[in-house]
Parts: C-alpha cells; structure tokens; sequence
C-alpha cells in the first residue's frame, strides 16, 4: 500500500513538473527568486530608505507620504507609517563621508536589481555601463514616483488614474529594464516582459490596498513601530517576486508568440 502512495505521489510530481506552472516553478526555483527577494528587502530598509528621507526632506515632502503611497495605505495605516518617519530635528546635514554611504547604498539597491535582470535574461555588462545605467535608473525612479503621485492628485475617481498609472508602470519596467541591461536586450524582447511585471505590479498594488493597510494599524497596535516595518518588509518581498515573476513569465509569453 504504501508502495503505491509513493508511485501515485512521484507521478503526480512528475506530471507538475511537466505542466506549465510546473515549469514556471522550476525557473523561478533555479533563480532563487525568494532569497533575491528577501535581499532587496534588507538592501532597501537599510540603504535606501535613509536616502530616500534625505532626499523628500530637500524637496520638501515627506518619506511617510512616499512609502504610504506605494503601499496604498488609508489614513490610520498612514499616520502609523508616520512614526516611522518623525524627525527630531528639522535640520539635515550630511558630511561628505555619509554622502558618499549613502549613494553607495542606494546604488547597491540598483546593482542588485541590475544583477537581476542581467540573470534572467542572461545579457553580459561592463562596469563602466553598467554604472552609468544605475545612476540613470535612480533618476528614472524617483522621476516615476513623482508623476505618479501627480496623477493620483489631478485625477479623480478610480478609472482614469488606475488606467493611467498602469500604463506608467508599463513605461517605468519597460525603460527599466532597457537601461539597467544597458542596451544589451532589444526594446521589443522587454514588451512582454514589462506589461506582466505591470500587471503583477498593478495586482500588488490592489492587493496592498485591501490587505496592507488593516495589517499595519494591527501590528502596530500589537508590537509597536517594529510592527509596521514588519509589514513594509513584507511588502518589499513580493515587490522582488513580482520583479521575478515578471520577467520570467514575460519571457515565456514572448517565446510562446514566437513559436
């Protein structure tokens, strides 16, 4: 009996293994896609998010407001995510020493991201480009997040800005990917690719909105602000999944239109 258990149970991982998600596993399994996910997680909460409150503190806006807005958090969560944030002084000054840390660090976020991309599409890169195409992702980043909370406040109702910040996240993991390959990957082979990292993006954004923000004011009350970075940890995990999976199915969709 137990004999035939083991048989019915290896078939039955054989055929998974044969099938579509299946295959999609097995890829996303030999990148190690959730370790790469939980080292951008650390790599952000410790390198770029001090960047990050430097630099909305010079434009005079809030890292609170940044991070809530790509959490789609309500009011309480935000006011939460808040504290996180409460400065104890109004004065920022940096030495040339912390400048530097800080720019390696966030250039380390982008590296990784880079690192990434060239992996699952298998592109080769030199240092001299391959730094020039991070400088100019950060750029690119914060210049998507800027038009994005511009639309989210001119636009009204949930149609137009939905169908507008899809069709920016589109063009953001699209020239994203361009620049940190540096060219190496025609436009046309990261179409695909693109519009599924938007649409497993876009998902994430809806599923934060729903999920996120109950589960921030929850851990909050519970374990205080430690709580709430739990929770912006988690979320920086699926952003690598999603990053992952986009990639890898948009690949498969491309090779499946041309075959």
């Amino acid at each position: 009996m137990s004999r035939s258990w083991r048989a019915r149970w290896r078939e039955a991982g054989r055929r998974f293994d044969e099938s579509g998600p299946g295959r999609l596993w097995g890829r996303l399994a030999a990148v190690d896609f959730f370790g790469h996910s939980f080292q951008l997680a650390a790599l952000a909460l410790l390198c770029f998010f001090p960047f990050l409150i430097i630099i909305t503190a010079a434009s005079g806006r809030e890292a609170a407001d940044v991070v809530a807005g790509w959490l789609g958090l309500d009011q309480q969560a935000a006011e939460a995510v808040s504290t996180l944030f409460a400065p104890t002084t109004n004065s920022y000054t940096l030495t040339v020493t912390s400048a530097v840390l800080l720019l390696l660090g966030v250039m380390a976020v982008a590296g990784t991201l880079q690192s990434w991309y060239r992996m699952l599409f298998d592109a080769p890169g030199s240092v001299t480009r391959n730094t020039v195409a991070r400088l100019a992702w950060l750029v690119g980043l914060f210049a998507y997040v800027a038009v994005q909370a511009a639309l989210g406040r001119v636009l009204g109702g949930w149609f137009l800005p939905a169908l507008t910040g899809f069709l920016w996240a589109v063009a953001f993991w699209w020239g994203s990917m361009y620049v940190l390959l540096a060219g190496a990957v025609r436009w046309r082979v990261l179409l695909p690719p693109a519009l599924v990292t938007s649409v497993c993006w876009t998902g994430l954004g809806v599923f934060s909105a729903h999920w996120f923000s109950a589960a921030v004011v929850a851990n909050e009350e519970k374990y205080g602000p430690i709580g709430v970075v739990m929770v912006i940890l988690s979320w920086l995990v699926a952003v690598g999944v999603v990053i992952h999976l986009g990639a890898i199915v948009g690949r498969a969709w491309r090779s499946g239109l041309r075959g």
